[in-house]
């Protein structure tokens, strides 16, 4: 069994052979009640990566440690893009193998990729905990002696003192900053290095590739150096890569069932695709066309449950509008045994969907799509204004006459797929937008807001048709068990006359867009 918590942690560069009382006086902090100075003890932790540093690439870092009082396996996985002192730290006990629950949440990083120990960090702590009036331990500052052995021909050897601020469980992170001003205020400043491990790798490595790494920052600082002109497949490969770094890095939280994981795994691979059918004059058509295909796939298995949580939640919302005295026989039974009918056994479904070899081959292909796209090389080096703004203009031209048909059309069923063709429109130009903003800015963000507006609107309508036909599904399953069915047909009324509403808003919003788009695209 594996245990999480969320780690907030911000880390300090301290003089060698600084001990804890080079730390200043704590007291008197927010909340801060009372300082407790801990016992040192000592920390022995092998850690673990593929040859090609695959995990370390991602700021995940995983290790076999003994020492303190969470002796066992652990695991660091960001938590937060914008900070990398938040990280959701997994524990497994103590065992000789990787266990299983860690290795799953590796998976999509390793793909098959062996486990090496990388390295070795040998540490003595001292701790000073900062208590509230409960007794309940608000953070703690300590000191780490640290000496790192690297694994493998040419490694070497390092050492250095850090001081170190976590923050306790559930604690307001304001105390963080309080005692980030303590420590800056007393001369120390923040690591350089976002982990041990990061800073052991740096130093400890082969002096060849110390050279190397050197002699690129060298390149890359160098004074006068003409910055390089971007492309067109600059801008959409930032974009492409961007999607597959985030189905990547959402995998462990999709197999940890971490809160709207899912569905952001969902858009992100609904981006990607969109982006090779949007800006195809860039990448080769006949290469992502079936890595589209798998895409969809993965969408699609990851939609499953998504999609009835989804309806099940607009069903009930719905039901629970009509007033009491009309709510006539088991209506919430009837809602839950309709829901349960739609379950497929998804949860595992997905799991072994994730662990497949189709997936994590899928994964692969990715990676060697980003690292070596399929550029059409006459388009793919132009100057993005030109190439760019010409597939989002395409997309919203598609989108216009979507829109004109849905809006010429006899309400009903033509008009419901028409609405429901200019939502797949939307979405996709606004993919396409979001992909332009670094050539176009403020423009393209605004022409992506648009078109979210009316993507969302145009959805709304979408799963009212979708709430229609299953209320029209239980009213049939209720009168057959001999129960009533006025009740649903009161939710199907009300949205009936929400669909209604929002294709009465649509000319209007689709109005405005007309005027904003004569600027972009």
């Amino acid at each position: 069994m594996a245990d999480v918590v969320r780690e907030i942690e911000r880390k300090y560069e301290a003089a060698d052979g600084a001990r804890l009382d080079g730390v200043p006086e704590l007291g008197g902090l927010p909340g801060v009640a009372s300082v407790v100075d801990k016992e040192p003890f000592e920390l022995d932790a092998t850690y673990y990566d593929t040859e090609d540093q695959r995990l370390a690439r991602g700021h995940v870092t995983l290790r076999r440690r003994m020492g303190g009082h969470d002796s066992g396996w652990h695991l660091k996985l960001p938590a937060d893009p914008k900070d990398p002192g938040v990280r959701d730290e997994v524990h497994a006990p103590m065992a000789d193998e990787l266990p299983a629950s860690l290795a799953a949440l590796v998976r999509s990083r390793l793909r098959g990729e062996p486990l090496l120990p990388v390295m070795r960090l040998r540490q003595r702590r001292t701790v000073r905990e900062l208590r509230g009036e409960d007794g309940i331990t608000l953070a703690e500052v300590g000191v780490d002696e640290v000496r790192a052995e690297r694994y493998g021909p040419g490694g070497g050897t390092a050492e250095w003192t850090e001081i170190e601020a976590e923050l306790g469980q559930g604690q307001d992170p304001v105390l963080l900053d309080a005692i980030d001003v303590r420590l800056r205020g007393a001369g120390l400043s923040r690591s350089s290095a976002p982990s041990k491990l990061r800073r052991a790798l740096d130093e400890t490595a082969p002096k060849a590739e110390k050279k190397a790494e050197k002699k690129g920052k060298k390149q890359r600082g160098k004074k006068g150096a003409p910055e390089p002109v971007p492309t067109a497949a600059d801008v959409v490969m930032a974009y492409v890569r961007a999607q597959v770094t985030a189905i990547v890095e959402l995998d462990p939280a999709v197999r940890r069932d971490v809160e709207d994981s899912v569905h952001r795994m969902r858009v992100a691979t609904r981006r990607l695709r969109s982006a090779f059918r949007s800006y195809g004059a860039v990448l080769d058509r006949d290469v992502t066309r079936p890595v589209g295909e798998e895409l969809k796939w993965l969408a699609a298995e990851l939609g499953v449950d998504r999609d009835r949580e989804v309806l099940t939640a607009r069903l009930a919302e719905r039901l629970a509008e009509v007033p009491r005295p009309l709510r006539l026989g088991p209506v919430s039974g009837r809602l839950r045994t309709f829901s349960h009918a739609r379950r497929t056994g998804s949860r595992r479904h997905l799991l072994s969907v994730l662990d497949g070899a189709r997936y994590l081959e899928l994964l692969t292909t990715l990676d060697g799509l980003a690292a070596h796209p399929p550029l059409r090389e006459k388009t793919a080096a132009k100057p993005p204004e030109e190439v760019i703004r010409k597939a989002v203009r395409r997309d919203y031209d598609r989108l216009a006459a979507h829109i004109g048909e849905a809006l010429a059309a006899p309400p009903g069923d033509s008009r419901d797929l028409a609405v429901h063709e200019a939502r797949k429109c939307a979405k996709r130009a606004r993919y396409a937008a979001e992909a332009a903003r670094p050539a176009f800015g403020r423009d393209a963000k605004l022409f992506a807001s648009r078109m979210t507006e009316l993507q969302e609107l145009l959805g709304d309508h979408q799963d009212s048709v979708v709430a229609r036909l299953a209320l029209k599904d239980l009213a049939g399953q209720a009168h057959a068990a001999g129960e009533p069915s006025f009740t649903y047909g009161l939710a199907f009324g009300r949205e009936r006359e929400i669909a209604a509403e929002r294709e009465a808003a649509l000319p209007g919003l689709w109005a405005a867009i007309t005027r904003d788009a004569a600027s972009f695209p």
